[in-house]
């Protein structure tokens, strides 16, 4: 009964969970695919320039509302959420500055120049701009999951996509803003959710009130530190994007950086379907872990390997028998250059996925058992530590060829490091009751 009780609930938070998670992909997803119909291979350059941007904001977000809700399921306090949105307005204020001074200076920064120039530089204004709503929306959508409310998280996330794909149609096709309409959609649909997840603060379950309470430095500390694995995976994404782009646009140009764009997208898909696996375990494994039942906190993390292999063989098969259809729908302008280094790259990058789903879930697993040091390791080794000298190394060696395998060989590596943690703190064979080994690390 045990076993089937925690199956249940894991399915149950895993599944609105990954369509949330889905839903908020589909954001840069749904921009990729209008922006390449209405502006071409220079907008999409643009798009892919600026996305390691929106990885920041979106990781901090999720940074502050993991971290916040971990602790408010761990310990139950009331203060934690009134915190939490006072560290994410802190980050929102820092950000929106950015928007108003310095987007020229970032959109250099990230190699545009030339037609491709106000394109980014536009885009990254507009989403820095609207990072406030961005991250409210995520701190919010946290702690509504993890107060029983997983069903109105998803739903107000995908309302929050469906808004976006609307606005993208009218504003890059009848009223042709091209990629300024695009960051315009995008910013709006966390507006709609964040209107939508405000009901549940009216409803008789809802256990989240804002507090008189001082942000002091520790809590703000706590806060980051149980959520920075969350922000490092949703950093990794960013620095493996900008990285790939300097590299790609010396070996290939801007027309590389579009194929890579194509890839680079999807891939934000694939990623965010783990990320979906990893939160929605959190609430639970943190919930139980906070109860003192281990053992039942370790068959949700098994549950959730099993789920990730179970996805990475399933989306490796369809998507390699199908790739030169999936680039062709974002290849508006039919453009064959793009359409070879894109459906050749595909293939090898997307190995990947086989291993970046347990590194995802291995951080979240110990960041949610409050042991975030264990998980930061695991994500700056696959964020930043590794991948970085591997794309360098690997494509000097091998050129595009290395550049498309090197996340592969990173993630596979990291992958190593996770489950040898796992061993090490007995989190997948009966517990020995040594929750408190992390005071080793």
């Amino acid at each position: 009964m045990e076993n089937q009780s925690v199956l249940r609930e894991f399915s149950k938070y895993v599944s609105l969970n990954v369509v949330s998670m889905l839903g908020l992909s589909f954001y840069i997803l749904a921009d990729t695919f209008f922006v390449a119909q209405g502006a071409g291979a220079n907008g999409l350059t643009a798009l892919n320039l600026a996305i390691p941007v929106y990885s920041i904001i979106s990781g901090t977000g999720l940074m502050t509302g993991v971290g916040g809700a971990t602790r408010f399921a761990l310990s139950n306090s009331k203060v934690i959420f009134t915190r939490s949105l006072r560290v994410g307005a802190l980050f929102s204020a820092a950000y929106f500055l950015c928007g108003l001074i310095l987007s020229p200076f970032i959109a250099s920064l990230l190699g545009a120049d030339g037609e491709v120039f106000e394109m980014t530089r536009s885009y990254l204004q507009i989403l820095l701009l609207f990072s406030p709503m961005f991250i409210a929306n995520d701190i919010i959508s946290c702690f509504v999951r993890n107060d029983h409310a997983p069903r109105l998280a998803m739903t107000a996330m995908m309302c929050g996509t469906l808004t976006n794909v609307i606005f993208d149609y009218i504003f890059i096709f009848p009223l042709k803003m091209g990629v300024t309409g695009a960051a315009l959609a995008t910013g709006f649909a966390p507006v709609v959710s964040l209107l939508i997840l405000s009901s549940h603060f009216f409803g008789r379950g809802n256990r989240l009130r804002l507090k008189k309470s001082k942000l002091n430095l520790s809590s703000a500390v706590d806060i980051c530190r149980l959520g920075a694995a969350s922000f490092i995976n949703e950093l990794s994404s960013g620095v493996v994007m900008f990285i790939f782009n300097v590299i790609i646009l010396r070996l290939e140009g801007d027309v590389g950086v579009a194929a890579y764009g194509v890839i680079a997208n999807i891939s934000l898909v694939v990623i965010s379907i783990f990320t979906g696996i990893a939160q929605g375990s959190q609430p639970i494994i943190s919930r139980l872990y906070g109860q003192g039942r281990r053992g039942e906190a370790d068959k949700a993390l098994k549950y959730g390997l099993i789920s990730v292999l179970i996805f990475s063989c399933a989306f490796y098969i369809i998507s390699f028998i199908f790739t030169p259809e999936i680039v062709s729908v974002f290849n508006g302008e039919n453009d064959p250059r793009l359409a070879g280094l894109a459906v050749s790259g595909f293939r090898i990058y997307f190995t990947s996925i086989f291993f970046s789903g347990i590194n995802i879930l291995c951080a979240s697993y110990f960041s949610s058992s409050d042991r975030p040091k264990i998980s930061l390791l695991i994500s700056i080794l696959r964020g930043v530590a590794l991948v970085v000298p591997l794309s360098l190394l690997l494509a000097f060696l091998f050129k595009m060829y290395g550049v498309w395998l090197s996340l592969t060989v990173c993630e596979a590596a990291v992958s190593v490091v996770a489950f040898v943690m796992l061993k090490r703190y007995n989190s997948l064979l009966p517990s020995r009751g040594n929750a408190s080994d992390e005071n080793r690390i």
